[in-house]
């Protein structure tokens, strides 16, 4: 909250100058709703102004993308219709869980019809290209990419209260100087953290909320903006393609997966969850999608990790690796148990198929029918907003009132059409629920 707060007035003393993104699971909503939330309404605050972008990111905060292409993408939609729901926002650039991705979850993203996604400027893959650019992905070059300058965000996030750290102690006037000097071409400066960093990580008494508070006065002098991710998306073009074959991540030092599936403990539970990811989507049972979320969750998989780390790591209520791995893996046979009784373990594998090809049609039907409705909706607008437009030329009253008429059965006809649309919208879904 005292995050969340300064952030509110670095907007309010700026006006439309200072932009910020937030990116939130559903998961992560869900448990504000239960414990915090008063955050949640902080955030719908800080929405109003108009100068906060909410992005797309797994509603799981898990690793689906690394696993079932059909699962990642209704995580991802699930947590689209959260903030929709929330925030009223359409997120258009894409958070991957921990900036995981590569150039086929790229692909998925472009497909799912998402502007851009942030991901980590990580040497191994850029070699002598900057970060401070805007780029493209490799399978799919109207994504652009966003990619995180790692520096320049862990000295907020990770180094800030360091007495030891060389460039410490850290003020706005100078850490904004060094974004200023960067050379005139390199124009996309990326900052992205936890928001944990700014009063957790660096605690409040090492005044890293009076330091965030100074960067806009501090960049406003230099000439620097902000903007949201989806306006750099829309303005800024790709200077190159980005080629990422395998996949990267902004954890450890390897900047890769390997946190999560780094030993053969984690690749047994990441590879028997997803085991069911298909017959958990056709059972669609409230309780075990909500149980299911949970366990997807990607520190589920980080507690059973058996590499050092250099920024620590806290295994929650776990003392080892291999206790994280123990406990899930008995509430994950549990939920499997559950799963297989909605639907038996032994089902045809024929008829499993079918199942999935008849949801997935159902599903594109129901999209076509939405399309075609958003686009007769559009046509009776403007049918109406002619209507009100006063006649170019002199005409008969009696040709007048004929045309209204006409036009005013034109507008029902249309109403009447989008109306039946709706209705067999509806009931297409009905049968994908049942």
């Amino acid at each position: 909250m005292p995050a969340l707060t300064t952030i509110q007035r670095m907007i309010n003393d700026n006006g439309k100058y200072f932009k910020v993104a937030f990116s939130l699971s559903g998961v992560g909503i869900e448990q504000l709703e239960l414990h915090a939330p008063q955050v949640l309404e902080k955030l719908q605050e800080l929405n109003e102004t108009g100068c906060v972008e909410f992005l797309a990111e797994p509603y799981s905060h898990g690793l689906s993308s690394l696993a079932n292409e059909e699962c990642f993408k209704s995580d991802v939609k699930k947590q689209v219709a959260k903030i929709q729901e929330y925030f009223g926002q359409t997120p258009k650039v894409l958070r991957n869980s921990s900036l995981i991705y590569s150039d086929e979850i790229g692909y998925i993203a472009s497909q799912m019809g998402f502007k851009g996604m942030l991901t980590e400027g990580a040497k191994h893959v850029l070699g002598w290209k900057s970060p401070h650019y805007v780029y493209s992905c490799a399978q799919a070059p109207k994504l652009k990419l966003l990619l995180r300058d790692v520096k320049l965000s862990d000295d907020i996030s990770l180094r800030f209260n360091n007495s030891e750290w060389e460039e410490y102690p850290l003020f706005a006037d100078n850490y904004i100087q060094g974004i200023a000097s960067l050379p005139e071409g390199e124009q996309v400066i990326n900052i992205f953290m936890e928001l944990s960093a700014l009063g957790i990580a660096q605690p409040l008494s090492s005044n890293i909320l009076e330091f965030i508070k100074a960067l806009p006065i501090c960049a406003k002098q230099k000439g620097i903006t902000f903007s949201t991710p989806t306006e750099l998306c829309m303005k800024a073009k790709a200077v190159d393609v980005l080629n990422v074959p395998d996949s990267l991540s902004w954890v450890d030092e390897e900047r890769d997966v390997s946190t999560w599936l780094g030993n053969p403990m984690q690749y047994e539970a990441f590879n028997k969850l997803y085991s069911v990811a298909d017959r958990v989507r056709i059972a669609n049972d409230p309780r075990i999608n909500q149980d299911w979320d949970y366990l997807q969750a990607s520190n589920n998989f980080r507690f059973m990790t058996t590499k050092p780390s250099n920024v620590g790591l806290d295994r929650g209520i776990y003392s080892s690796p291999f206790d994280a791995f123990t406990n899930y893996m008995n509430i994950l046979g549990d939920f499997i148990t559950r799963v297989n009784n909605l639907y038996p373990a032994d089902i045809d594998n024929d008829e499993l198929e079918s199942l999935l090809t008849t949801i997935k049609n159902q599903g594109d039907e129901i999209a076509m029918k939405d399309k075609e409705i958003d686009h007769l909706q559009t046509k009776i607008k403007k049918m109406i907003l002619a209507e009100g437009k006063p006649l170019e030329r002199k005409t008969s009253a009696k040709k007048t009132s004929i045309k209204k008429s006409a036009t005013k059965k034109n507008v029902a006809k249309k109403a009447t059409a989008a109306e039946k649309l709706t209705a067999k919208s509806a009931e297409v879904e009905k049968r994908t629920t049942k």
